[in-house]
């Protein structure tokens, strides 16, 4: 029986085991058969040396709280105080650590076993981090440098008709709605013709705008628009453009006009961003706090109190004073032969003592009511040969036009900026799409 029981055994085994008796039980030996296609040995497995992974590096992270500085943010991540001036000094070399925001990310980063301090972060915009890392030299020096994260650029092309104004006409395109910065775009269209146009005073229900831009995206998907490239208004009939043109090649360029002729005057059209006309240039006026007809000879802007005001050009300051009728008021001289007065001013900029240089578009002063005024606002005077102008109708020299050297490209590059304009819209049309074009 124990024989059958073999054989039985030697047909059922698909690798040909053979059943054995030993020690009063069953025993299984197995027989490879190299006839059959099995292995002839059982393969020998070494063992591996152990891998021993690292510990991971221990990072805090803490954001800058209002009233606190980088130093207290470094302290509460736990960066001990010796070596907050090296890190601040590396810091530094980057950016000014005053102007750091409540809300900035600055993270610290530790190995382990042994714990050592490797690298701190600071985010200080949307697209660039300071990183602090160790410098040659010794564990308490350090090196900085800016990381700017890689964006993706896109065209994005809008056309409108106003209704109203300009600000809730761009602000309210359908298509426009995933931008989240569209009250930037209209920014950037009162910078291409500011000293053209005033948009709160020369611009009509059924006027029309289109214009092009770029809009970048970040690694995360999160996008904000970047450089206008071109733009057209058509006011009362009248095309005004604006095209992007850099003679260098860098950012550093400017807007011009279908000619070549810069979009920049010598004096910006108003002295401030948001506000309206109260009061025009007049050679009679009766006069609300006097209560006598005499001659207006600026323009009033009403606005709400402390408003940024802004010189409309390059010039000196001739004049700080505080006067009984003006207020307190500021004069700049400009070159040939201009004057500018500010007056009811709630207070001055710094940087704005009499001798001092200012820019075109820097903040002198504030709006306000004192002086004989029944409201905040500005009152604002051009004088051209010592005499009293009409800032509204006045000629104004222009800026440089496109260097003759540059005309050929600037032309290449006119004519591809107006090519990738949408059309101009139709009675109650607005739409924006994005074009593939790139700058």
């Amino acid at each position: 029986m124990a024989e059958r029981t073999a054989e039985r055994g030697r047909r059922l085994s698909p690798i040909g085991a053979r059943f054995t008796r030993a020690g009063g039980g069953w025993g299984l030996a197995l027989a490879l058969a190299g006839a059959a296609g099995a292995c002839e040995r059982i393969p020998e497995v070494e063992a591996l040396h152990p891998v021993l992974a690292r510990p991971p590096d221990r990072i805090e992270v803490r954001e800058l709280a209002p009233g606190t500085n980088l130093g207290q943010a470094l302290w509460s991540a736990g960066v001990g105080a010796g070596d907050h001036p090296a890190l601040l000094a590396a810091f530094g070399e980057q950016a000014n650590a005053r102007r750091l925001r409540p809300g900035t990310r600055v993270s610290a980063r530790w190995t382990r076993a042994p714990e050592r301090l490797v690298g701190v972060e600071v985010w200080t915009g949307p697209d660039t981090t300071v990183v602090i890392e160790p410098a040659g030299g010794g564990e308490s020096r350090w090196s900085s440098s800016t990381r700017v994260a890689a964006l993706a650029v896109d065209t994005v092309v809008a056309a409108g008709r106003i209704e109203s104004s300009l600000w809730s006409a761009v602000a309210n395109l359908p298509d426009l709605a995933d931008i989240p910065d569209r009250e930037r775009l209209v920014w950037l269209l009162d910078q291409a013709f500011q000293w053209r146009i005033d948009f709160s005073r020369q611009l009509r229900p059924g006027d029309t705008f289109r214009f092009a831009f770029e809009l970048n995206r970040r690694p995360d998907g999160s996008t904000h628009s970047g450089a206008l490239l071109a733009a057209e208004l058509s006011v009362s009939g009248s095309a005004l453009h604006a095209l992007w043109f850099s003679p260098t090649g860098d950012e550093q360029g400017g807007w011009y006009d279908m000619e070549g002729e810069s979009t920049r005057r010598a004096f910006l059209k108003k002295p401030l961003r948001l506000a309206y006309i109260s009061s025009r240039f007049q050679s009679r006026r009766f006069h609300p706090v006097l209560r006598t007809w005499r001659a207006h000879n600026g323009i009033d802007y009403a606005a709400r109190q402390g408003s940024p005001i802004q010189a409309t050009a390059r010039g000196v300051v001739v004049r700080r004073s505080v006067s009984r009728s003006y207020g307190r008021v500021i004069d700049l001289r400009h070159a040939n032969g201009y004057r500018t007065r500010y007056a009811h001013l709630s207070r001055w900029a710094k940087g704005t003592a009499v001798g001092s240089t200012v820019a075109q578009g820097q903040v002198i002063g504030y709006v306000g009511m004192t002086g004989l005024a029944t409201g905040p606002h500005l009152h604002y005077e051009l004088h051209r040969g010592g005499r009293p102008v009409d800032p509204l109708n006045v000629d104004l020299p222009a800026g440089d036009p496109v260097p003759a050297a540059d005309r050929e490209r600037w032309e290449r590059e006119r004519d591809d900026r107006l090519a990738i304009l949408p059309p101009r819209p139709g009675p109650r049309l607005a739409r924006a799409s994005l074009a593939s074009a790139s700058k």
